[in-house]
C-alpha cells in the first residue's frame, strides 16, 4: 500500500512539474501582466522613458491594480498621492484634475510618466537615483546626494537609508529583468 502511495505521488509530482515546464511561459506572463499596454507603450514614448521601466514600476506599485491605496493614500496604478497628482496637474497643464482622477489608469500612467521624467531630468538621468527619489522623495534624495556617508560623488547614491525605498528599487531592478526576459518585443504584444 505504502509503495503505491509513493508512486502515485511521484507520478503526479511529474505531471505538475511537466504541466509548469509546458506552461512557464504563461505563468511568467500571468505574474508580469502588461495590462494597460498602449497606454504604457504611448505614455513611454512621449516622455522618453524605458517601457519595461515603467511595467517595473507600475507591477511593483499596485500589481497593476487600479485602484490601489497605500498607507500613505497613494492611489492608482503608479501610486501617486492627491497632493502630487495635483502638483504634476499644474505643471502639466491639467486644469480640471480631481483627486479621483488617479484612479484611472491612462490619467495615472499619463502622470506617473510625466513624474518619472521629471525626476530623471532632475537626476541627470541615473536611474537608480530617480527611482529612490519617485519612491522616497525627492527632497531626500538631494539630501542624501549631498552626504558623504551616502553618496561619495554627489551624483551616484552608495548605500540608500531609507530600507523601505532601497527595497523598492531592488524590486523594480527584478521586475524590469523579468519583463525584459518574458516580452522581447513589446509592440508585438500590443497587437
Amino acid at each position: 500500500m505504502k509503495k503505491k502511495v509513493f508512486i502515485i505521488t511521484i507520478i503526479i509530482i511529474s505531471l505538475i512539474t511537466a504541466a509548469i515546464y509546458i506552461n512557464k511561459k504563461q505563468i511568467q506572463k500571468n505574474l508580469y501582466p502588461i495590462t494597460y499596454l498602449g497606454s504604457v507603450l504611448e505614455n513611454s514614448k512621449k516622455y522618453d522613458l524605458d517601457p519595461y521601466l515603467v511595467l517595473a514600476v507600475i507591477k511593483t506599485e499596485s500589481s497593476f491594480k487600479p485602484d490601489a491605496v497605500s498607507s500613505q493614500d497613494a492611489r492608482g496604478l503608479m501610486q501617486i498621492t492627491p497632493s502630487t497628482g495635483k502638483w504634476i496637474s499644474t505643471k502639466m497643464g491639467i486644469k480640471s484634475f480631481e483627486e479621483s482622477d488617479l484612479y484611472d489608469p491612462q490619467t495615472n500612467i499619463k502622470m506617473g510618466c510625466w513624474y518619472l521624467d521629471n525626476l530623471s531630468k532632475e537626476f541627470n538621468g541615473n536611474q537608480m537615483v530617480y527611482l529612490a527619489a519617485y519612491n522616497g522623495g525627492r527632497g531626500n534624495v538631494s539630501k542624501w546626494l549631498k552626504n558623504s556617508q551616502y553618496s561619495r560623488d554627489g551624483k551616484n547614491l552608495e548605500v540608500i537609508p531609507f530600507k523601505e525605498t532601497d527595497e523598492y528599487v531592488k524590486k523594480i531592478k527584478v521586475n524590469y529583468e523579468m519583463y525584459k526576459k518574458i516580452y522581447t518585443n513589446l509592440e508585438q504584444e500590443k497587437k
